[in-house]
């Protein structure tokens, strides 16, 4: 399984961005999608992830400005962050927890997508 992740890169204070992860390769079912963080100095924590029948697990430091959503498929994952703040740079993460017959339920991660928030 593998994830892959786009969409960071730098952008102002208020300003938008929308993060892609595709998860790709011999998936199961995908109990669930979402993403976390890690900034610099500090250790990875959870932003949001969505489940099956779309139930939603995200910080309450991100509410109403970020919202993840899945697509159809269900393969792919989108995080659409809005009013950012500089304190919101850091490497956004893809996780997905996938479950198959052969493993069980099993975490996988993306490589990691910088977002940069800086005047």
């Amino acid at each position: 399984v593998q994830l892959q992740a786009s969409g960071g890169g730098s952008v102002r204070p208020g300003g938008s961005l929308k993060l892609s992860c595709v998860a790709s390769g011999r998936i199961g079912v995908i109990n669930y999608m979402g993403w976390y963080r890690e900034a610099p100095g500090k250790e990875r924590e959870l932003v949001a992830t969505v489940g099956n029948g779309g139930r939603i697990n995200d910080a309450d430091s991100m509410k109403g400005r970020f919202t993840v959503s899945r697509d159809n498929a269900g393969n792919t994952v989108f995080l659409e962050m809005n009013r950012l703040k500089p304190e919101d740079t850091a490497v956004y993460y893809c996780h997905a927890n996938i479950w198959s017959p052969a493993e069980g339920s099993v975490g996988y991660w993306g490589q990691g997508t910088l977002v940069t928030v800086s005047s």
